[in-house]
């Protein structure tokens, strides 16, 4: 009986293959992400310059150096604007507060009040003719000028200013406003001639200006814009303002010398309304 001989697997061709314990080990201490490779060699031609760090960060590019300084230059630019804007304010405010009290020690000392003023006499001519379309009065008014109120305040009253007469509001005549001083705790009467052209009145208004007369109550209006400037002492002085006035008169007829009745006279002064 013949034996059976099973064959032999045939011997693995040789490698270049470590043996198995060194390729264990090789696995072992092998990285197995590629990032913790050794950097590539360069490639011929290629090199490799290391700056500092403090030069890459601070050092601008000489071609862009002239930007790097504008841009830079910038926030302190803005910090100067701010500190420069932030004292002038402060300046202009102390200056305000310094003015508003500069003037509330003026009028706690001087105390300035409004003065009065009121119509002393009338003398009309050139209205007796109410049958005439066309008519020039010719009015002499004495007017009043109180002071009196003010202990140390003395008033301008400088040139420009106008004094006008109306009835009904249909003006009269008109004439100037006189240019004085008037001290402190004073009282001054002057006289101004008006003058007035082309006056007509309509058939309605005649008939009730000859009943007036004729009643002896004639109603007019004396009003006067007068630019005027505050003295305190020998020194301070305001700047001129206008002071409007408006007195209601009487008269009992439209001829010379005709007593007016005042009743009552209004005076306002604008933009120092606080004078008074």
């Amino acid at each position: 009986m013949a034996d059976r001989v099973h064959p032999m697997p045939a011997p693995p061709p040789p490698s270049s293959s470590p043996p198995p314990e060194h390729a264990a080990a090789a696995t072992e201490t092998t990285p197995l992400h590629p990032s913790f490779r050794g950097a590539r060699p360069p490639s011929p031609g290629t090199y490799i310059i290391q700056i500092p760090k403090d030069q890459v960060l601070r050092v601008p590019p000489p071609d862009r150096a002239r930007r790097y300084k504008k841009l830079a230059a910038r926030p302190a630019r803005r910090r100067r604007l701010r500190h420069a804007c932030c004292a002038a304010f402060c300046a202009a405010l102390l200056l305000l507060l310094l003015a508003a009290a500069f003037v509330g020690a003026v009028y706690l000392v001087f105390r300035p009040r409004a003065p009065s003023f009121s119509v002393a006499s009338l003398s009309i001519r050139g209205l007796d003719a109410l049958a005439v379309s066309s008519l020039t009065p010719q009015i002499d008014a004495a007017v009043r000028a109180d002071n009196g109120a003010n202990k140390k305040t003395g008033i301008d009253y400088r040139g420009g200013g106008e004094v006008t007469v109306s009835y009904a509001g249909e003006r009269l005549a008109a004439g100037p406003w006189p240019a004085f001083h008037q001290a402190p705790r004073n009282v001054t009467v002057f006289s101004t001639a008006l003058a007035g052209g082309g006056v007509s009145f309509p058939e309605e208004q005649r008939k009730r200006l000859a009943a007036e007369q004729a009643a002896g109550a004639v109603p007019l209006t004396v009003e006067a814009i007068v630019p005027v400037r505050l003295r305190f002492g020998k020194v301070l002085r305001t700047w001129t303002v206008d002071v409007k006035t408006r007195c209601e008169v009487t008269v009992n007829k439209l001829a010379a010398a005709a007593p007016p009745a005042n009743r009552g006279c209004r005076v306002k002064v604008r933009p120092l309304w606080w004078w008074w």
